[in-house]
């Protein structure tokens, strides 16, 4: 079972409808606002709610235990980054590291990672 914890979360504002995209990795836009991260970068947190339009408040983990959607198959222990759609996959060798899976799971479940970019 996915859990948060000890998480220091922020708000900033949805740079689109985000409704679909809760728990996943998002990054700041040059405009401010935070949009799914892409395949293998830098994000600024996790998504813990989900607005419905640009300009909304998107509640934003930037760091702890956080929930997060598995992009693919996903091993306890594994190092993980971004997937092109900001879920979380298994880290490959040029990918930003964002965390570890305390907890694996397949594509589409809510895995626990302890998010810690590297």
């Amino acid at each position: 079972m996915a859990v948060n914890n000890n998480q220091t979360c922020v708000p900033f504002e949805a740079g689109a409808d985000l409704s679909t995209k809760q728990y996943r990795f998002v990054s700041i836009a040059s405009d401010g606002q935070v949009d799914p991260t892409g395949d293998g970068l830098l994000a600024v947190g996790v998504l813990q709610n989900d607005p419905a339009a640009a300009g909304r408040a998107a509640e934003v983990a930037i760091s702890g235990i956080v929930k997060v959607e598995a992009g693919g198959t996903i091993a306890a222990g594994a190092a993980v980054a971004s997937s092109a759609t900001g879920t979380a996959v298994t880290a490959a060798t040029a990918d930003v590291i964002l965390g570890t899976a305390v907890d694996g799971g397949a594509s589409g479940s809510v895995i626990t990672i302890v998010f810690q970019p590297r």
